[in-house]
């Protein structure tokens, strides 16, 4: 079965007079249904504008990005637009929410700009809401929020159109850790459960422990990708790890590394 993601030599360019420098450069991977998959690497490594090219908001210099066979690159900016609105769920590092809307409201947004505001949609609005830990919050003004509600509002909104592609970049940056895990956790399961395809880009490796794959970047490419349990389990707890060197990572190397 074709991967519901795939990229293929995909290169972003930036110009500076003479210069250029290859944020991304030469990335090929796929993501099946129902995975989900953690992107890391230290500050710089184009991870951030990697995401930001299989979301659709950036266009790469050269090679092609398909979601669902259908290739965003050949996309007129009006048909990429609305492919992005029914396929792809987002959460970006900064929120973004309407400040005069209810949590609800700014969920059932979403739904209104798809044209699939029912009972039903409106129900899975307070399910995922409610499994987010919003239960409490759901008729509160942004302003009556702490950044990290603010985050699980963002996050439930990118799910609730059911996209095949969900993304979502550093999603647990402003929450604790107890709340990260449960994020994290919940995207996962839901990933999962309703077969979508899932791509995290995060600083945080201890989060990696609920992905099915990393995939690390260095310097605009894919140094490696690590599917076992153990390695994942390394990634997430360092100083119980003996065989993965951190440094590749950006990381101060384990302690116990041989």
């Amino acid at each position: 079965m074709p991967p519901t993601l795939e990229t293929n030599n995909v290169i972003k360019t930036y110009r500076s007079g003479s210069s250029s420098v290859n944020a991304v450069d030469g990335v090929s991977f796929g993501i099946q249904s129902g995975e989900f998959v953690a992107l890391v690497g230290p500050s710089g490594s184009g991870k951030t504008t990697m995401l930001a090219l299989v979301a659709g908001l950036l266009s790469p210099t050269s090679g092609n990005i398909t979601i669902r066979g259908q290739d965003l690159t050949t996309m007129k900016d009006r048909e990429r637009v609305a492919f992005r609105r029914r396929n792809i769920g987002f959460t970006f590092q900064a929120n973004n929410l309407v400040p005069y809307l209810t949590v609800t409201e700014n969920v059932d947004l979403m739904l209104r700009l798809n044209n699939e505001f029912n009972a039903e949609s409106r129900a899975r609005a307070r399910d995922i809401l409610v499994r987010l830990g919003l239960e409490e919050r759901l008729n509160a003004l942004p302003r009556q929020l702490s950044g990290g509600q603010k985050q699980r509002v963002a996050i439930a909104r990118s799910l609730i159109n059911q996209p095949r592609l969900v993304l979502a970049d550093e999603p647990t940056a402003s929450l604790d850790t107890e709340r990260a895990f449960q994020v994290v956790q919940t995207l996962a399961e839901l990933v999962h459960e309703e077969n979508r395809a899932g791509i995290m880009v995060t600083h945080d490796l201890r989060m990696v422990q609920h992905v099915d794959r990393v995939i690390q970047m260095v310097d605009g490419q894919v140094e490696k990708e690590l599917t076992s349990c153990e390695d994942l389990a390394c990634l997430a707890d360092p100083a119980n790890c003996a065989r993965i060197p951190r440094d590749a990572l950006g990381l101060e190397e384990c302690p116990c590394a041989q």
